[in-house]
């Protein structure tokens, strides 16, 4: 297992309440899928997705990442971890308005410290691989909703990540162009990729090989996906 959650459970305080975001999560995420994770709002699915992240640490239980326990890391071990294994992408793109869709893409290998001829050379791979070769060059503003998407996507790979996390990747998308984002995850997931999507939409959630569905804060039922 690529991912796997144990016993998971996540409580806030908000003033002199306590909120259970998460009563005791068991997961398990083979490498190489795809898998969906559904629910209402205040089911506890962005919680869940914070965890899995490396965003945040449960309250107790163990989430395991390629088979080490990463639920008990200081933050800047935290961070390494996501940095190293996990791609993220998100609903609103999180691209910054200043640098060109190639400089966005380099912004993880900063991170990670990689020489500025091999950052280039591997954002220009990245965008390659979601057809965005021909607009390294634009800033965000220069780009469709759909465009910033796939440079999203790109800076998420770029990194060679273990897992992609993608939380409402089509949330700001009209429904055709959804639909094209829909189809790169579908391809990186045909090329082995492990994918993790957080959705409320029930036909995205059905790219999916399974659907999770999350229910105050426990997993209700895994439905596995009939393919059409």
């Amino acid at each position: 297992m690529i991912l796997q959650c144990v016993g998971l459970t996540k409580s806030y305080r908000m003033g002199s309440q306590e909120v259970h975001a998460l009563r005791g999560v068991d997961l398990e995420v083979p490498e190489g899928s795809f898998m969906s994770i559904m629910g209402p709002s205040g089911s506890g699915k962005s919680t869940l997705m914070n965890l899995i992240g490396c965003l945040d640490r449960p309250t107790s239980g163990n989430l395991f990442v390629r088979g080490s326990d990463v639920s008990r890391l200081s933050a800047d071990q935290l961070a390494r971890v996501r940095n190293r294994e996990i791609g993220f992408v998100f609903q609103q793109f999180n691209l910054l308005a200043s640098l060109t869709a190639i400089e966005n893409v380099e912004l993880p290998l900063i991170y990670a410290r990689v020489p500025a001829r091999e950052r280039r050379e591997r954002a220009k791979l990245a965008l390659e691989r979601v057809g965005l070769s021909n607009r390294a060059d634009h800033r965000p503003a220069e780009l469709s909703g759909g465009q910033q998407q796939r440079v999203a996507i790109a800076r998420a790979l770029v990194n060679d990540p273990a897992i992609i996390l993608a939380d409402e990747p089509t949330g700001a998308l009209d429904t055709k162009t959804g639909r094209e984002v829909m189809s790169i995850f579908q391809e990186l997931h045909s090329q082995g990729r492990t994918i993790i999507l957080v959705t409320h939409d029930p036909e995205v959630a059905r790219h999916a090989e399974r659907i999770v569905h999350i229910r105050d804060g426990k997993v209700e039922r895994i439905e596995e996906v009939v393919a059409a």
